[in-house]
């Protein structure tokens, strides 16, 4: 049994060209009559060993910072950043594993930004909200860089959503940095960042619309880093605000009952969008605030004591239907979309 990542090996060490890769998996998605573009496939496991390596490592990784802060406050996350690059050279630049691979990346980067934030710590004790948005800019920045020299000696696919993100925190400092009447506003700041990362997303989308490429792995991702920052501000700004308050009322809680139906409505959008494009992300970082919504809907229709239990069974169903009916349902969604646009959209069945 050959994983993915032998194929990518075969392809790097000359056994194999990209083409004849792309044909064998359109062959083996064909002889179990389920085609890859509609399968969402993504890299996170290559064997047992993965977890078994990610665990060691994540421990190394752990006291190394641990030593390191014991002799001076951002050394820690500086060592833990050099020792992620050291590892990632032999784990994923040879080895080519899947898991530990990712941890190196958020080791190497994260390692960048802590030891960016706490030198500013040191330099300018102690940090409020009003004196943090500059050192999480800084931060931000040589996170971003590095994100980018990882991923030109490693190109592990989900660094491009790790280098968006903290460019994305860069933007967000410096704009509250110089215009601190932007705090007020915030979740629209997100909310465009989180429709600029869609767009990054779906141009890596539409550069492999058949997904049997590197590139459909790093849209995965970067619609995975989308897909909250857009679905939050919207939802929070009708009063549904996740999983607190959804904790705290079982299920259900006050919200109004036209929001309650703005939302399922926009659920309804959202889900035709996912569609449209073939990405499920979208619809899973929202869950929560639908369940929140339609609990509401079932409270006001008088089934207070089973709306949670009755929520969950309803979208449930409905989410596991539209799986099973994906491939077709997708196809009647892309007949409402323009041909121009549609052409560019991930192939159907």
């Amino acid at each position: 049994m050959y994983s993915d990542a032998d194929l990518d090996a075969a392809v790097k060490a000359g056994a194999m060209t990209e083409e004849e890769v792309a044909k064998f998996r359109q062959h083996m998605a064909d002889s179990k009559a389920s085609p890859v573009v509609d399968e969402e496939h993504f890299r996170l496991l290559t064997g047992f060993n993965d977890i078994f390596v990610s665990i060691a490592s994540l421990l190394i990784l752990i006291a190394v910072g641990r030593l390191g802060d014991q002799v001076s406050l951002g050394l820690g996350s500086g060592l833990a950043a050099a020792a992620s690059w050291g590892l990632a050279e032999y784990f994923t630049r040879k080895r080519r594993m899947a898991l530990p691979s990712i941890l190196f990346l958020f080791g190497f980067a994260g390692g960048v930004f802590g030891t960016v934030i706490s030198v500013s710590g040191m330099l300018h004790p102690p940090f409020t909200s009003d004196n943090l948005a500059l050192p999480v800019a800084g931060a931000g920045a040589l996170a971003a860089a590095a994100a980018y020299l990882h991923w030109r000696r490693f190109m592990v696919p989900i660094t491009p959503a790790v280098g968006m993100a903290a460019a994305i925190a860069t933007v967000l400092g410096l704009t509250l940095f110089w215009v601190p009447a932007a705090r007020d506003h915030v979740p629209l700041l997100v909310l465009a960042a989180g429709i600029v990362t869609f767009a990054f997303a779906m141009h890596w989308d539409m550069s492999d619309r058949e997904r049997l490429t590197r590139r459909s792995d790093v849209a995965f991702w970067l619609h995975l880093a989308a897909a909250p920052m857009i679905i939050h501000p919207i939802f929070s700004m009708l009063g549904l605000t996740g999983f607190r308050l959804w904790l705290q009322h079982g299920g259900g809680q006050e919200v109004e009952l036209t929001n309650a139906v703005l939302a399922v409505l926009i659920y309804i959008g959202l889900a035709g969008i996912a569609l449209a494009i073939d990405r499920r992300a979208i619809l899973v970082s929202a869950l929560v605030y639908v369940l929140i919504a339609a609990s509401t809907l079932i409270n006001a229709a008088g089934s207070l004591t089973y709306s949670f239990a009755l929520t969950a069974l309803m979208i449930g169903s409905a989410l596991l239907m539209l799986s099973a009916f994906w491939h077709k349902t997708r196809s009647a969604v892309l007949n409402l979309v323009p041909q121009p646009l549609r052409s560019r959209l991930p192939a159907t069945a």
